[in-house]
């Protein structure tokens, strides 16, 4: 395999009452005001109070932005950057799930160096660290809260635009449970199976290393045994922690090597028809997996076996399990099938600007299996 850097935020604090010494922590980490950037239905229903609770009681003080509900925009972006800078803050806390956190390094991001979220999301792009951020994740999925990317949808134009950079690596992860009892099972499979394509692409990533080959088959073990249980009883406190461990480890493995053709192709889906990220990933992973097996029988071959699979044949037998095992998941969590969701006038109208923004992502150049404009075209139209 080739030489490889691994990275991680300064600290990563795991387990149930964590998210009630933030305060403790960022008092430790840094001084000044913070801006606290979160969701406005997890202030609404109280899932964000025992991080106000522990900021206010360590003295911390801290300006609020609560005004995105899903995937960040430009414009977010511009309004909390200005929110930042009038409120002279130092570092942000980021309480919520991948948007929130995903804002919170746009505005790191931009505070330090300027310019536009489209000027970073170029492969030569060398930004400047700026304030550090504090992620606390709300669901078990998005990895964001130990990766160096960030997606920032372009208010004009609709594109989701990813930015990486070392960089954007939080300066601490602090991963509570309790933060993830709220999530309504749709919410759950969405996530779950985005974490869940984090560990099966990370494993057969052309990126994949030493170091992160465990972790991407022990995170997918891992959650497909309890994201179904976590679904079915939302209070199962071992299920939402072990799911929340699982989204941990496949997110330390793609942060550290890549995701590839499903996340490629899920972010413009998302982008034109509004289909929630995680949500996107489900809806084709099936799809873009079987594409993909001829690529990397072992690596999918050891997939089937961690998550379960009858697979003691050869590797290809092994790996050919995977797809319907993809696929009775999906039917098990009731994960809607993209017909459901987008219409197949509305789906040929945009696949042209699709594929190109998926290739454009850079995403797809780690796929174990090559996939041109063609390939990506078909694999959409088949998803559907």
């Amino acid at each position: 395999m080739h030489a490889w850097n691994f990275r991680t935020p300064g600290l990563i604090a795991f387990g149930e009452g964590k998210a009630a010494r933030i305060g403790a922590l960022v008092k430790g980490r840094t001084s000044g005001k913070v801006l606290l950037v979160t969701g406005p239905v997890l202030l609404r229903t109280g899932v964000v109070e025992p991080v106000l609770q522990s900021l206010r009681k360590a003295g911390v003080p801290f300006a609020l932005y609560a005004e995105t509900s899903g995937e960040p925009t430009s414009r977010h972006a511009d309004e909390a950057l200005a929110l930042f800078r009038r409120e002279d803050c130092a570092a942000l806390v980021a309480c919520g799930g991948g948007g929130p956190m995903d804002l919170a390094k746009a505005v790191s991001l931009l505070h330090a160096n300027n310019g536009d979220p489209r000027d970073y999301a170029r492969k030569d792009a060398s930004p400047r660290p700026g304030p550090p951020i504090f992620a606390l994740p709300t669901t078990a999925g998005s990895g964001s809260e130990v990766s160096g990317n960030t997606i920032i949808i372009d208010a004009a134009s609709q594109e989701k635009l990813l930015i990486g950079s070392p960089t954007l690596v939080p300066e601490a992860a602090i991963l509570d449970p309790l933060l993830t009892l709220s999530m309504p099972p749709s919410l759950t499979a969405a996530t779950g199976m985005d974490a869940l394509t984090h560990a099966i692409e990370s494993r057969v990533s052309r990126k994949a290393t030493e170091m992160t080959i465990p972790l991407s088959l022990r995170a997918a073990a891992r959650l497909v045994r309890f994201l179904p249980q976590a679904w079915e009883r939302p209070d199962d406190a071992e299920a939402r922690r072990e799911c929340l461990l699982g989204a941990l480890e496949a997110g330390l493995a793609f942060a550290n090597s890549s995701v590839a053709l499903v996340h490629g192709m899920a972010r413009p889906l998302g982008a034109k028809f509004g289909v929630p990220h995680g949500l996107s990933n489900a809806m084709l992973l099936k799809t873009v997996t079987a594409f993909s097996l001829s690529g990397d029988p072992h690596g999918y071959a050891q997939l089937a076996r961690a998550m379960g699979g009858d697979a003691a044949g050869c590797d290809d037998m092994a790996a050919a399990l995977l797809p319907p095992l993809l696929d009775d998941l999906a039917a098990r969590l009731k994960i809607p099938r993209l017909r459901e969701r987008v219409g197949k006038e509305e789906l040929d109208a945009q696949c042209e600007t699709m594929v190109r923004e998926a290739l454009a992502s850079g995403s797809p150049a780690n796929n174990p299996r090559e996939a041109g404009p063609e390939d990506i075209a078909r694999l959409y139209r088949e998803a559907w």
